[in-house]
């Protein structure tokens, strides 16, 4: 078990703390500030199609307590997946099972809203026919052998791209969900038009800071125009990619505040790509002081607050009640973003909102042989099981063997004729 000790008495988590409802501009309730953030459940088929395992799910998160609860990483394009097992919406074909889906997340007052995404460069071989970028760039070369070099996006495909980010956001309000929140971090389509390093553009998509943040703006007065203003559009945006000649603190400042300017309802703090990835948690802090104050983002989220009141969420590292409270007293953020606890604890909300700390503990999953280990990717395997335990029975087992998990899914996959990809990510 990765128990962590609790207080005997419960903290108070009252108006100003977890158990705050939080209003949005549109008139949107977030009954408490806790917020299941976005992770990717590989719970759709080969076509894009949400599997019906998706519904109990999140029926479960919703029980369970979460104000504000973000699927994955839908894909507008079923030509540009970022990953085995993307749920896909660029049509009404699914808008059956969708709706029923933001009907089960839904539950007990949860918002649910629908994470949109386009994968750019960001996808592994053999997923797609080609990946488009906004320049031909390659992965470092320790990843250069997943990934493909991709083909410089044309203008044309770029408006493509941005009417499907609107048409998928009309969906998803059509289906029911409560409001839809674009992928612009962790090294995704959005986030490469932004990166100098990967957006070496000379026509009006690139060449400087402004014309890099254009796409960004593009897609997000699509979405506005389509959705109407009375329905929540958020965003999450990297305070850093953490790659030398990349997208730094400076011109996220300016993006936060531009996207702010534009009217976004709610914008998510990250960082990190694939090739840099801070966002996974897996990587420590480097200050000990953000290490004490629990949550990896929150000294950028601060300095976004003292140049605007749009609301914040901060995700990752948040460990406990105290921590999650004083975060939220100070003013930096709004909410409280929570990805790894979730998949141990459908109902950890509850346990917040009472006051007490969670009763596990995101930590590294090892299965102390250093050749199932040395990657990491079984972790991502085990997480991902766990998911599918909560959607099956309700509940994970997080004392659940990481050797055990590891040596079932090599054998499925051997079974099978091909050993796979681990497909769990935070989104």
């Amino acid at each position: 078990m990765n128990a962590i000790e609790s207080p005997s008495t419960p903290i108070s988590v009252g108006h100003s703390g977890l158990a705050a409802p939080l209003t949005l501009k549109t008139g949107t309730v977030i009954p408490n500030r806790i917020v299941k953030a976005a992770m990717h459940e590989s719970m759709g088929n080969s076509r894009g199609k949400p599997s019906h395992w998706l519904l109990p799910l999140y029926q479960a998160w919703a029980l369970g307590g979460a104000g504000l609860s973000i699927t994955g990483n839908v894909m507008v394009d079923r030509r540009a997946r970022s990953e085995p097992g993307n749920v896909v919406v660029e049509d009404e074909r699914y808008l059956k099972i969708l709706s029923e889906w933001a009907q089960q997340g839904s539950v007990g007052g949860t918002q649910l809203w629908m994470q949109i995404n386009h994968p750019g460069r960001q996808a592994m071989h053999g997923l797609n026919r080609e990946n488009l970028a906004p320049s031909a760039i390659p992965f470092k070369p320790e990843l250069a052998p997943y990934f493909p070099v991709p083909r410089e996006i044309k203008p044309d495909q770029i408006e493509d791209v941005i009417a499907r980010f609107a048409n998928t956001a009309r969906i998803a309000k059509k289906a029911g969900f409560g409001g839809v929140q674009i992928h612009a971090a962790h090294g995704y389509l959005i986030n490469q038009f932004l990166s100098p390093q990967l957006n070496r553009r000379e026509d009006q998509w690139g060449g400087t800071p402004e014309k890099r943040r254009r796409f960004l703006l593009a897609v997000y007065h699509a979405i506005r125009e389509t959705v109407g203003d009375d329905y929540p559009i958020g965003i999450k945006l990297n305070s850093a990619d953490f790659q030398k000649g990349g997208y730094g603190e400076n011109e996220s400042m300016e993006a936060v505040l531009a996207i702010a300017d534009a009217g976004i309802d709610l914008i998510e703090i990250s960082g990190g790509t694939y090739e840099s990835p801070a966002f996974t948690g897996l990587q420590q802090p480097e200050k000990e002081s953000t290490r004490q104050r629990e949550a990896y983002f929150i000294d950028f989220a601060e300095k976004v607050r003292e140049r605007t009141s749009v609301p914040l969420m901060v995700t990752g590292g948040f460990r406990s009640v105290a921590g999650m409270n004083e975060a939220l007293q100070g003013g930096g953020l709004d909410l409280v973003g929570l990805a790894r606890l979730f998949s141990l604890d459908p109902a950890v909300p509850q346990r917040l909102l009472a006051g007490f700390d969670p009763k596990q503990a995101v930590a590294p999953r090892r299965s102390g042989v250093k050749a199932v280990d040395r990657s990491g990717m079984m972790e991502i395997v085990w997480y991902s099981h766990q998911l599918m335990r909560i959607a099956r029975n309700g509940r994970a087992r997080p004392e659940e063997s990481v050797l055990k998990v590891a040596l079932c899914y090599m054998l499925s996959n051997f079974s099978k004729g091909d050993i796979g990809l681990p497909r769990f990510r935070a989104s």
